[in-house]
């Protein structure tokens, strides 16, 4: 069932980080309950990983009664979690205090872009911006170009959701010898810094240059970059220590006396045209058999659809088949507690009665706040279940 079987979750919807940490605690086995919103059912389940391994509970938050039921549900739970920007739970009546105040030992995990104080803490912002002001935008590009977007991969899933999910499981274990439970303040803007931890070090040690893409690990280094193959895809290269670098040399057929110093920054541009000029005579699959056997930290450079059906992906159970199509498999790997296949994504409100009947809601209850628009239900078509 996972390691985190019997943990209790509420998540009220939100964007991007809050459902990717909820995804990896229900992953892990979490018992996830998500509130959507009544104005947003729909009549299929919606497409998105990130929805997995949750039951759904539409509730109207503005509405009359709306509080009292959240608060019912945060009653048993363990964790909630929460996207909105600061102020807003609590003008709904359900902030840190009003839940804290029937479950004390909750862990109220609170997500947002700049962090619940600060100037920035009302401004609107997604990842990009983030990004930006911590610092951890500008190195990523090629030389005299704009910096790159990394998708929304460095802010939004790893500064931020990944961040919240360490919080999580840190207040968690804290309550385990405190028995209180406590609010977390995650925001992106600081997971974004604490990503650049390393990078921050290389600066005080004088060994990396302010200019994007003139480094080891930017691309600005010849043998930590991509190359063009023959087909028009991609290897990528990674061979930073000298073993590594003398395997890449030997694959591509290369002699390493005719090149050169690969730490004569100045020749760089001589020793990465070479190396480009060699991965363009043949395809990537043919690179790809060259460097199996090699450990020369070369690899090809998959598209996401074709990394679903790579072979080592595929024998490692990187992705797995769940609700009709692949998706990335539960991580990290557990040798006693496994999770199980991650459930059915159900649609909005799916679960509405369930939830409520299970929290002592009754039958003639239940009804009442459906007809008074405080709690809706899944968008049914004759014959459709779940």
């Amino acid at each position: 069932m996972g390691p985190l079987s019997g943990i209790k979750v509420i998540e009220v919807a939100s964007l991007a980080p809050g459902p990717f940490a909820a995804m990896i605690l229900g992953d892990l086995g979490a018992d996830v309950v998500r509130i959507d919103r009544p104005d947003e059912l729909d009549e299929q389940a919606p497409l998105d990983p990130l929805l997995r391994n949750r039951a759904s509970i539409a509730i109207d938050l503005k509405a009359t009664g709306a509080q009292a039921v959240v608060l019912r549900l945060v009653e048993t739970a363990d964790v909630l979690i929460e996207g909105f920007r600061p102020g807003v739970m609590e003008r709904l009546g359900v902030g840190p205090e009003e839940c804290l105040k029937v479950n004390s030992g909750l862990v109220y995990a609170r997500m947002t872009g700049w962090g619940q104080h600060g100037p920035l803490a009302q401004r609107a912002g997604h990842d990009i911006n983030f990004l930006g002001v911590a610092g951890a935008l500008y190195p990523m590009g090629r030389p005299d170009e704009p910096p790159v977007p990394p998708l929304n991969l460095v802010g939004d899933f790893g500064g931020g959701g990944m961040l919240l999910v360490v919080g999580i499981l840190a207040a968690l274990l804290e309550r385990s010898s405190s028995g209180s439970g406590q609010v977390i303040d995650a925001a992106i803007v600081d997971g974004a810094a604490l990503l650049t931890a390393s990078l921050h070090g290389m600066l005080a040690r004088g060994t990396w240059q302010p200019q994007r893409g003139t480094n080891l690990l930017d691309g600005g280094a010849p043998f930590y970059d991509t190359y063009a193959t023959a087909d028009g895809h991609f290897m990528s290269v990674g061979a930073l220590e000298g073993r590594f670098y003398a395997e890449l040399i030997k694959g591509l057929g290369l002699e390493p006396a005719d090149l050169p110093d690969r730490w004569d920054r100045a020749r760089w541009p001589d020793l990465r045209e070479r190396i480009a000029k060699a991965f363009a005579e043949h395809s990537r699959e043919h690179w790809t058999r060259v460097f199996a056997e090699r450990d020369a930290c070369a690899a090809p450079v998959y598209t996401p659809h074709e990394a679903t059906e790579a072979e080592p992906n595929v024998q490692r159970q990187v992705f797995i088949e769940a609700n009709g199509w692949p998706q990335p498999a539960p991580a990290p790997r557990f040798s006693r507690s496994a999770p199980t296949t991650p459930h059915p994504i159900p649609r909005q409100g799916a679960d509405t009665r369930p939830i409520l009947a299970a929290h002592g809601y009754g039958k003639d209850d239940i009804d009442g706040l459906i007809r008074d628009g405080v709690v809706a239900v899944a968008v049914e078509r004759e014959g459709q279940g779940r």
